[in-house]
């Protein structure tokens, strides 16, 4: 295989091994039918179907990123709302997922089933509170780079779901929560914002089934038979990429033979009017300029979901081949998904069924 190819069947790997369905999949053992399923996050199709697989035609309800249901039976009931920026179907579906958890019966067990995107999926807002004053609110955390962390935080003032407010409406018999985490920690109170945090009772309980420290080690195997030394593997993507590039730059610059597999999630200052692109493809842009004219080294990096941003690829695979005195350009104007795809270095997977932030993978020959 040629180096980026390489390259990006070891990135795969990361990401098959962290795959919705069969993380829910293994997680399952043990665990009584449900009497109702809920599934949120850009994940929610493929962990749903691996619960329904198990259990039977058990009710249904999946709340998940526009062209991210495929391949769910016909009975199960579906919202598809906007990310990264809610609308009024991610209302409708807060509202619903508030509903099905307060009408339950005290008898009654829940299984849900959490993915990142969540917290921009399903909202039901405090009283008060406008669909306009939420989706301005997160245009600006956007905008501002701030780290996921800190969005969630701002989130929750304005919800009646989050933070354990979703669960904190259930009065049945039991809860389960399998979460798939895209946050720095896998800290349940963080991923979509607290969605799935489960009322303090020893009945309900809530587990990670798949993280980006999953994704990285599996990176990692299937590099090694290649002949890849690790020299790196770390969750340390977790700064500005005006900062992270040159520091990445560096270590490759520097790189002997082998493997660099980094975790996390890249923040990005916004200018009034951004280009077409998310952080990955900027990332990937600014660590193609600093490996400019090294030779047989390969960087793929990218969102584990197959989503950078509000576009519709992953990100980018770069090589020192790959920039031009051009990329400067698009860089400022925050456009590097199309300088990317006009140097044939975008990213594209289609939707992966899964989310644990992004992976970074560097390999040198």
């Amino acid at each position: 295989m040629e180096l980026r190819d390489t390259a990006l069947s070891i990135w795969q790997a990361g990401v098959d091994a962290v795959g919705g369905y069969a993380s829910v999949a293994r997680a399952l053992d043990g665990i009584p039918a449900p009497d109702r399923i809920l599934a949120v996050g850009k994940a929610a199709a493929p962990m749903a179907r691996a619960a329904l697989d198990r259990y039977g035609p058990i009710p249904c309800l999946v709340v998940t990123k526009d062209g991210h249901a495929d391949g769910l039976p016909s009975a199960v009931e579906v919202i598809e709302a906007a990310h990264p920026v809610p609308d009024d179907r991610s209302l409708a579906a807060g509202r619903a997922l508030m509903q099905v958890v307060a009408s339950m019966p005290s008898d009654s067990r829940l299984l849900l089933l959490l993915s990142g995107g969540a917290s921009a999926l399903a909202e039901d807002l405090v009283a008060g509170a406008t669909l306009d004053a939420l989706a301005t609110l997160n245009r600006r955390l956007l905008a501002e780079g701030l780290d996921i962390t800190k969005m969630n935080a701002a989130r929750r003032k304005l919800s009646r779901i989050k933070g354990g407010g979703l669960l904190a409406a259930f009065t049945g018999h039991a809860v389960e929560v399998l979460a798939i985490s895209d946050v720095p920690g896998d800290d349940l109170a963080v991923i979509g914002s607290g969605i799935g945090l489960p009322p303090q009772r020893p009945d309900c309980r809530a587990r990670i089934v798949a993280s980006n420290g999953v994704a990285r080690e599996a990176a990692a195997q299937r590099a090694r038979p290649l002949g890849f030394d690790i020299l790196v593997n770390a969750e340390t993507l977790h700064d500005d990429i005006g900062v992270l590039a040159p520091r990445i730059g560096q270590h490759l610059r520097s790189m002997s033979c082998g493997t660099m597999i980094l975790g996390g999630e890249p923040t990005v200052l916004l200018p009034d009017r951004p280009g077409r692109g998310g952080r990955n493809q900027a990332l990937a842009l600014a660590v193609a300029r600093e490996i400019a004219g090294i030779p047989d080294l390969a960087v793929v990096v990218g969102g584990t979901d197959g989503t950078d941003g509000p576009t519709d690829a992953a990100g980018g695979i770069v090589d020192g081949t790959t920039w031009s005195p051009d990329g400067a350009e698009a860089m400022a104007a925050a456009d590097s998904g199309t300088w990317l795809e006009k140097h044939d270095a975008l990213l594209v997977t289609g939707p992966t069924g899964t989310n644990v932030m992004d992976l970074l993978v560097a390999i040198r020959q």
